[in-house]
């Protein structure tokens, strides 16, 4: 199968975010890593399932890393890779407008 070429910048950035989760997911991750239980907990409404999928895809785009540590119980952490890291720099843009838009359109608490 041929690699996907892109004709700009657009389509890269749009298909590693894409779908309900992927960016909210990163942009909890900000913070610092996270174990799967507490992210599913900030990530409102995302079943199980559902966290896991756009977690694997995340990791396989290189964005998110995985570490387990070899405890009991187990434990694995997530965390923004580089790529994530920057990634979220140009989100934090996205994430201003998308605030001042849903507070003008009265979606927004606060």
């Amino acid at each position: 199968m041929a690699k996907k070429t892109y004709a700009c910048g657009i389509g890269p950035a749009f298909d590693v975010v894409g779908g309900k989760w992927k960016a909210v997911i990163l942009w909890e991750l900000n913070a610092g890593p996270l174990r799967f239980g507490e992210l599913r907990r900030r990530v409102i409404g995302v079943t199980e399932k559902m966290l896991i999928q756009q977690l694997r895809e995340l990791e396989r785009d290189e964005l998110v890393t995985r570490t387990s540590f070899n405890q009991v119980p187990p434990r694995v952490d997530y965390a923004l890779s580089d790529w994530g890291v920057t990634l979220n720099t140009a989100l934090s843009n996205v994430a201003d407008w998308g605030e001042h838009y849903a507070k003008a359109m009265g979606r927004y608490p606060g």
